[in-house]
């Protein structure tokens, strides 16, 4: 199975993926990556901040968009080359996500699309806005 190529794809397209999540979701992420900051998984210390709860990893919801760049648009054959990132809202344990990547720009001579990437949640608030920078797999057969 392989993903749009360049030439599939137009200025425009666009696609999504949407999860909740979980409690679980969290602690693996944090066995995952080494990050166990009390914010994370910590009630009382969490109780704490500014958010007053325990909160998702920002970069949890970043994965979303690979998601959507890997497996939607362009879909899998995919090559991440590069995102940014401004995290807006805090992402609590069992808001429903809904990560969306926009098609804004594309330069077919090196096989690079640009994308608008933007998570927000079950309330329509943003949590999350960027730009990636992809390679679409190339041409079946080139």
């Amino acid at each position: 199975m392989t993903g749009k190529s360049i030439n599939e794809i137009e200025i425009g397209d666009s696609e999504y993926f949407q999860k909740t999540i979980s409690e679980s979701d969290v602690y693996l992420f944090a066995g995952i990556t080494g990050d166990f900051n009390p914010a994370h998984l910590n009630d009382q210390e969490a109780k704490k901040t500014i958010f007053k709860n325990r909160i998702a990893h920002g970069i949890l919801t970043a994965g979303l968009i690979s998601a959507v760049l890997g497996t939607r648009l362009p879909g899998p054959g995919t090559i991440y080359l590069e995102q940014h990132l401004s995290f807006k809202k805090p992402v609590y344990f069992g808001d429903t996500l809904t990560a969306k990547v926009n098609v804004i720009d594309k330069n077919v001579d090196k096989n690079i699309i640009v994308c608008e990437t933007i998570c927000y949640n079950q309330n329509d608030e943003i949590v999350l806005t960027g730009e990636a920078k992809v390679m679409p797999p190339k041409l079946k057969g080139v």
